[in-house]
């Protein structure tokens, strides 16, 4: 457990490094594309979750995959949905696959003008003096979702379709990214830029995480990041089981928009891919629904832990 974390009142059942190499076997097959285990459906989990998103007016789609029992929930996996600051997460890995070589471009300090900033840079602005380095944006931009980080980190790669590139790379037809934050949160219905689906974002954070993305060092340090994660306390650390541990990405939009996506590990120490992408198309004004996201993620350990 990393010293500091939201998690570190959470149980520690295995070290850090043995987590990061948990799965590497059967890793191999999901993230490479072939179409994992089908989970049975003898929880109702398809009802149940066709009922929380008539209980919330919304639209939910999952996709969660455990590389242990090789169950899989899928529902919506394929529809798009808009991506808001979950694309923080890619940036942060482009950063490091593509720019970084021996540590000089993450050590680089960024500096920055209040022009620069847009709404929710608290960690970029309390720094607008002097400035951050690239780690210290990539670490505000994962772990407090820092909206000036993003952008500085968007600015460094070449603007957002560096993203888009980024995941076609990694084999991900589907995840785009069009424009800076925060208009790329605004999410409407039937929009096509800006989005993912569950089974391709879970699948990039997946390859992230647990695959060879990215160079070990890299993997460890992406890792911590998400590891340290700030804003999830009422998403899947609110809905995945207290002994689980969580290494997500949240992001928030317009039409109540309210995401999470990450790897956790159950008390076992075996790993499970989620994604939940959740939007309410006829409401513009909603709220983040994030019992919604919590409910969902419950539902969902339940089927394949």
């Amino acid at each position: 457990m990393i010293p500091g974390s939201e998690q570190s009142s959470r149980p520690a059942t295995t070290s850090r490094r043995a987590l990061l190499g948990a799965g590497a076997v059967t890793a191999a097959t999901f993230l490479t594309g072939s179409t994992p285990a089908q989970a049975s459906d003898d929880t109702g989990i398809s009802a149940r979750l066709a009922a929380l998103e008539e209980q919330h007016t919304a639209r939910v789609g999952v996709f969660a995959h455990h590389l242990g029992t090789r169950k899989t929930v899928v529902h919506r996996a394929d529809e798009l949905f808009p991506m808001c600051s979950v694309f923080k997460t890619l940036a942060a890995a482009a950063v490091l696959r593509d720019l970084d070589r021996h540590g000089e471009v993450l050590y680089r300090v960024v500096h920055y003008t209040e022009a620069d900033l847009v709404d929710g840079s608290d960690q970029t602005r309390a720094h607008l003096a002097d400035g951050m380095t690239v780690e210290q944006l990539a670490d505000v931009a994962i772990r407090y979702s820092d909206n000036g980080a993003g952008n500085l980190l968007l600015r460094e790669l070449g603007g957002p379709t560096a993203i888009t590139r980024f995941a076609r790379s990694l084999g991900d037809p589907v995840t785009r990214l069009d424009r800076w934050e925060t208009e790329l949160n605004s999410a409407e219905p039937d929009r096509i830029t800006d989005t993912t689906s569950p089974r391709a974002i879970a699948g990039l954070y997946g390859r992230l995480v647990l695959g060879d993305a990215l160079r070990r060092p890299d993997r460890d340090r992406l890792t911590t990041w998400l590891l340290n994660n700030t804003t999830s306390a009422a998403r899947f650390r609110a809905g995945l089981p207290a002994t689980w541990t969580i290494a997500d990405k949240t992001g928030s939009g317009d039409y109540g928009t309210a995401n999470d996506v990450g790897v956790a590990w159950t008390e076992a120490g075996d790993p499970v891919v989620l994604a939940v992408l959740t939007t309410k198309p006829t409401l513009p004004d909603a709220s983040y629904d994030n019992q919604l996201v919590a409910d969902t993620a419950e539902l969902v350990a339940a089927a394949v832990g």
